[in-house]
């Protein structure tokens, strides 16, 4: 495989869709099968401009299905590929996730959500959280990371190459269109030479080299019982996977009173609004899933022990609510559901919220 292109490590000021492009470079992807959406297009436009100065591929599909199927072809061919969209777009490479789930294909996804449903508006929201961790007609046999900072959108992309080449899920990067268009301070860097072994991908269908055995990939069963064997070693294995993967981040849970939940951009708001209640004298406590899929429920649960509330604080209508409920079944905490579909949540609006209870 050819050296990773970016060398060293740069400051820079950029947008979360550029950041994107870096990302994938940095993590030796070799091509970007895409459809335009807004918000996350300058994705595809930056990575047109990166691709011919460093032997990197693109190609533009006639829409979603096809981009998602296209870059699933990439990878049974042995490419590292990538594909990126938003909204209704998300919602057309549903297919192609669950056919990358029932043949165990490493294809990854940036998704920049937008406000639902259906066309709704081109600008932000977190209502694609159900679609991305549970989309499709099967189990969910996926990895989603919901990044906050274009950091994480930097540091995540890289990793979700590395944990999809590694464990034969589709792995997500779930941003925002908040994410996507804003510009603010990063550090982009080699991997390499951060001590991040980047994982080599490997031809999947049509390697004819000697000794090579023949393999058949399915995604369709004749018998119940031959689905049901299938569906539950995949399981099997994805309960294996999940403790390896999962990710979380938590602050001043130690002694909170009232627990912030929130993913994503949200967590921005929700830290601020925690230090200023704190310096109120407020026991305000934040834990943010990093991982929506697996979902860190032994570690939410743990950090509920002494709470007497919880607030859930959400861009959408109870879909981060409802994977809570699931995590922590049994429990009686109570919860104070804040949910703003497709709205921004500020750091005042959390800290009049908190300081209503």
């Amino acid at each position: 495989m050819a050296e990773v292109s970016l060398q060293g490590e740069q400051r820079v000021f950029m947008t979360g869709n550029e950041v994107v492009a870096w990302a994938a470079l940095a993590a030796n992807v070799d091509i970007m099968y895409g459809y335009p959406i807004t918000p996350q297009n300058e994705i595809m436009h930056y990575w047109t401009r990166l691709a011919p100065k460093y032997g990197k591929r693109f190609l533009q599909v006639e829409d979603e299905i096809s981009a998602g199927f296209t870059t699933l072809g990439g990878v049974l061919s042995g490419r590292k590929a990538f594909t990126a969209t938003a909204g209704p777009g998300n919602v057309l490479m549903q297919e192609s996730a669950g056919m990358a789930e029932m043949m165990r294909l490493p294809i990854v996804y940036v998704i920049q959500q937008r406000g639902g449903p259906s066309t709704a508006t081109v600008i932000y929201s977190q209502q694609e959280t159900t679609l991305t961790t549970f989309g499709g007609n099967g189990e969910g046999h996926r990895i989603v990371y919901s990044t906050a900072t274009h950091q994480e959108l930097f540091d995540y992309t890289v990793k979700a190459f590395n944990s999809a080449w590694t464990y034969r899920f589709p792995t997500f990067v779930l941003g925002d269109g908040y994410q996507a268009k804003m510009r603010e301070p990063l550090t982009i860097y080699n991997p390499g030479e951060r001590g991040i072994e980047l994982v080599n991908p490997e031809t999947i269908l049509g390697d004819t080299s000697p000794g090579k055995q023949f393999r058949h990939l399915r995604n369709t069963y004749n018998t119940e019982d031959e689905l049901y064997s299938v569906v539950m070693k995949h399981q099997r294995e994805w309960e294996e996977m999940a403790p390896k993967v999962v990710e979380w981040d938590t602050m001043g849970c130690e002694d909170a009173e009232i627990v912030v939940v929130c993913h994503g951009v949200v967590a921005r708001a929700a830290r601020s609004a925690c230090d200023q209640l704190r310096a109120r004298g407020r026991k305000v406590g934040f834990f943010r899933p990093v991982t929506l899929r697996p979902f860190p429920a032994e570690q939410l649960r743990a950090v509920l022990g002494h709470a007497g509330k919880m607030v859930v604080a959400e861009s959408a209508y109870g879909q981060l609510l409802k994977l809570v409920q699931t995590a922590i079944f049994g429990s009686t905490i109570p919860i104070v559901p804040m949910l703003r579909p497709g709205v921004g949540i500020t750091t005042e609006e959390i800290v009049e919220v908190i300081s209503t209870l």
